[in-house]
């Protein structure tokens, strides 16, 4: 079984979606939406980006939380190394 999005209403009468994993598990909500259709709206985007979408990792500032920023020294430079294939 595929996993399925299910829109509700949360307590501050904001309606959402959440993405459930085949056994339950919830794995995003989202923003909240002033009505269904634009929850709708948000899951119709989310499946089509979801199938294209890059991996980036997200660096923050462990003493502050917040973003690295141009100030903060680069990270570390590596270079890849290209196997053989077997």
């Amino acid at each position: 079984m595929a996993g399925q999005f299910e829109i509700f209403t949360d307590a501050e009468s904001n309606v959402r979606f959440r993405l459930l994993a085949a056994d339950g598990t919830v794995l995003a909500i989202s923003t909240a939406f002033e009505d269904k259709r634009q929850a709708a709206n948000g899951i119709m985007a989310v499946r089509e980006c979801a199938g294209t979408g890059l991996i980036r990792e997200a660096r923050s500032n462990p003493w502050t939380g917040q973003r690295a920023g141009k100030t903060a020294s680069p990270a570390p430079t590596h270079r890849r190394r290209h196997l053989p294939a077997v």
